[in-house]
């Protein structure tokens, strides 16, 4: 290797460290952002996004990025002007951590223990009460909309109400008093009536475990304000797990106008592994193992009935993260997603891979493939084996009958090296045709956000040096007539001393700049979140 290489991967080891070390600190008064270019005038509201900001707290530390304590962060766009303000989450398990000035609430990277000056008798009920734990309410990933408030979450049954105005943290709800589930995504969907649709794992209720999902109303059925719609949240259906102590880990799920569509895949959390998880010493991500010689089965749910379609599904072992749309066409259900052949990408990152030779530890041994899934909703149950049940002309996706009924499902490649995936929400549930989404190819880390056109396969590019941009995220312009009518919003963290980091505002249509706006803050790398546009 020669030494400009050798310089080049040390800068961006560094640039890296800046990225995922630094503790970030808040910033909760309104800084006026510097803008350049145009905005557009109707774009008016607030970009809010969630993601990891603290991960040292005293001496001690998390292991995982995804430990971190959840910052949250806004850019407010109005009358010409960008506002920035950030707020850690004031999370029971921030409050308890910085009383005790060290780690004492487990993330599911890093396992917490007592403090090692407590006698034996409050060691030991302080283990017993792990035995079945209760999960952390460091609401880091994602900000989700319940009727008219805004819940910051995470992957257990605890999400934080927000102000979405001033990020001050407000009530907890534990979704386990409304509906019967230990874990929940933090992806839900938004049908027509703008109800919360969204999917929980159920460990051990009444013997079973299963998957729950449920249905939080738009509004509350008693008009009573001081009522969040979570506490009218009600069960549409269950579906049984294949095993009875090793659920499958998701992140999310897909839905159309009239089917929600559940994989259960080989990627699985050993539930007698979790309960005995604080004794043994490990963390709760060492409780996931992921079963290559397994399939990945595919549920479809009818939203009307409430039952799941009764043919067996299944597609090779995979691991995914997001689901990007699906959409019904002639008799069929198309479903696209961002898949992997394994589980390592959680591995990445660790603080101690991201914090070394990143080179060297940080090489995904899978790129993930953005696959296109077609579900025949009717078929010829006399059909020879080998049969393709597929009729639509515009994807090579098959579904081939089996010898026992089952239909495997061969999917359709669209693209690869993409992660983050958004669409135009208003095409949610239906026939669309453009991604938006971060470029990772074989590292996990995006240094470019793209717009791939699932119809002529091409893919337009940003990206500038020393940038490390957020999902980007599609905001649809008010009298828009296609699509891609709109702007994308990406957080663009600098690692550049000379260039402070900055809001992105792309055309939706060219993917060219057409305006950012910088603010002068040690900002954080964002997972998800949402825009809230201005009540007009």
């Amino acid at each position: 290797m020669d030494s400009s290489s050798s310089s080049s991967r040390a800068a961006a080891n560094s640039a890296l460290k800046k990225v995922f070390s630094r503790a970030r600190e808040e910033c909760p008064e309104p800084l006026k952002a510097r803008v350049q270019g145009n905005l557009p005038p109707w774009l008016k509201g607030t970009l809010l996004r969630n993601g990891p900001g603290k991960h040292f707290v005293g001496e001690t530390s998390y292991n995982h990025w995804f430990d971190g304590l959840a910052l949250l962060h806004s850019f407010t766009v109005k009358d010409g002007e960008v506002h920035y303000r950030s707020k850690y989450l004031r999370s029971d398990t921030y409050q308890c951590n910085m009383e005790a000035d060290r780690i004492v609430i487990s993330e599911f990277g890093t396992m917490a223990y007592p403090d090692p000056c407590k006698n034996i008798f409050s060691k030991a009920a302080t283990y017993l009460s792990h035995a079945i734990p209760d999960f952390t309410d460091n609401c880091l990933i994602n900000i989700i909309r319940c009727g008219e408030d805004f819940y910051a979450t995470t992957e257990t049954n605890y999400i934080r109400k927000i102000d979405p105005h001033t990020l001050e943290t407000l009530e907890k709800v534990n979704y386990t008093k409304y509906v019967a589930v230990n874990l929940a995504t933090s992806h839900p969907h938004y049908d027509s009536d703008q109800n919360t649709i969204n999917m929980g794992t159920s460990i051990g209720d009444k013997g079973k475990t299963k998957y729950i999902i449920f249905k939080i109303p738009s509004v509350n059925p008693e008009k009573e304000k001081k009522k969040s719609c979570v506490k009218y949240a009600e069960v549409m259906c269950s579906i049984p797990s294949q095993g009875l102590l090793s659920p499958s880990y998701y992140h999310s799920f897909g839905m159309t106008e009239n089917y929600i569509i559940f994989l259960e895949q080989p990627f699985k959390l050993d539930i007698l592994k979790l309960a005995t998880a604080y004794f043994r010493g490990v963390n709760w991500a060492s409780c996931l193992s992921f079963h290559s010689e397994e399939k990945t089965w595919i549920h479809i749910v009818d939203k009307r009935t409430k039952k799941t379609l009764s043919t067996k599904f299944y597609t090779d072992c995979m691991v995914v993260y997001h689901h990007v749309n699906a959409y019904e066409a002639d008799n069929h259900i198309v479903f696209d997603v961002i898949s992997y052949k394994d589980n390592s990408l959680y591995d990445m990152f660790y603080l101690a891979n991201l914090n070394d030779d990143f080179d060297a530890k940080n090489v995904l041994t899978s790129v993930p493939l953005c696959k296109r899934f077609v579900i025949p909703l009717q078929h010829d149950k006399n059909a020879e084996v080998g049969t393709n049940f597929i009729k639509l002309p515009s994807t090579t996706a098959k579904a081939l009958k089996e010898k026992d009924d089952s239909i495997y499902c061969q999917p359709e490649v669209l693209c690869e090296g993409i992660e983050l995936p958004r669409i135009n929400y208003d095409y949610n549930g239906k026939h669309y045709r453009y991604i938006y989404a971060a470029h990772v190819q074989w590292r996990p880390i995006p240094t470019q956000i793209v717009k791939y056109d699932i119809v002529t396969k091409k893919m337009l590019i940003w990206e500038e040096d020393h940038c490390w941009p957020a999902e980007p995220l599609f905001v649809p312009s008010p009298d828009a007539k296609e699509e891609d009518d709109g702007v994308i919003l990406s957080v663009i963290v600098s690692t550049d001393p000379e260039k402070p980091s900055f809001l992105l505002i792309l055309d939706g249509k060219t993917f060219t700049e057409v305006a950012r706006a910088s603010v002068n803050v040690d900002m954080h790398l964002d997972l998800h979140g949402c825009f809230i546009p201005d009540e007009k």
